[in-house]
């Protein structure tokens, strides 16, 4: 099921990336620091966890990830009663009753994400015409990666002076043009941490944007892991092929 999900999402992924690319238009991106950056990175757990609740209280109320399931959050260190806890707390459509009426009920572990929005027709109604893009892959398909999406979360300013905003619309340092449907979704306090972290804009941003890294990559980690193995193997190989052949041709002259 992981490769599949892997592959699915690679070709999504692929398709998101060959739109055309988001230019900066001058801005820099932030430089944030994220603990899954180097090669031997890993996701912090506990941030993660924290995005999955910005996600659960804020984000989901617009944005899908129809590529996650709630089992899915064992990635993140939720243990299966967790886990049973968070999807239980869900109600999700579960057919039709014997009349023939859609009836729903709480979700499983086995059940994906809850959709905000039954189709996408009422998305655009819900979002003044603008259809809030699935977050399962965003953090691949936005180039500069979660720089970028944390560069939006944290780019909502007042315009500078002669900027005209149009109406419905808000200004975003980051966006390209600069002007985005979505308000902004997230500010100081937006949540309340159970852990004592801060609750502040920055931090609440850089714990979201680890949780849809990790969504994005869930097997990120295991593949440095093996990429670090086979290059030890190949050192380990090319040093045992070295001195055996020295040993060899040790008495050639």
């Amino acid at each position: 099921m992981r490769p599949f999900r892997s592959l699915l999402a690679g070709i999504f992924a692929a398709g998101l990336l060959a739109a055309p690319a988001f230019a900066q238009e001058g801005e820099a991106l932030p430089n944030e620091h994220w603990s899954f950056q180097s090669v031997f990175g890993t996701f912090d757990l506990a941030a993660a966890q924290r995005g999955f609740q910005i996600y659960s209280q804020v984000c989901s109320n617009c944005h899908s990830m129809h590529l996650l399931h709630y089992r899915d959050l064992s990635g993140i260190g939720l243990n299966p009663e967790q886990i049973k806890a968070v999807s239980a707390a869900v109600t999700v459509p579960q057919g039709v009753d014997d009349q023939g009426n859609p009836k729903e009920g709480p979700a499983t572990p086995a059940n994906q994400f809850r959709s905000p929005f039954p189709n996408e027709q009422a998305a655009r109604s819900a979002n003044n015409g603008a259809v809030p893009p699935d977050l399962s892959l965003i953090v691949n398909a936005r180039e500069g990666g979660p720089n970028y999406v944390y560069g939006i979360l944290t780019g909502y300013t007042d315009p500078p002076a002669g900027f005209k905003v149009q109406d419905g619309l808000y200004y975003n340092k980051m966006f390209p043009g600069h002007q985005i449907h979505m308000p902004p979704p997230l500010q100081n306090g937006s949540v309340d941490y159970t852990d004592g972290t801060s609750n502040a804009l920055n931090q609440e941003a850089h714990d979201v944007v680890t949780f849809l890294s990790w969504a994005a990559n869930p097997e990120m980690v295991e593949r440095k892991q093996i990429g670090v193995r086979v290059i030890l193997f190949l050192m380990f190989m090319t040093g045992l092929t070295y001195a055996v052949k020295r040993k060899v041709w040790s008495d050639v002259h």
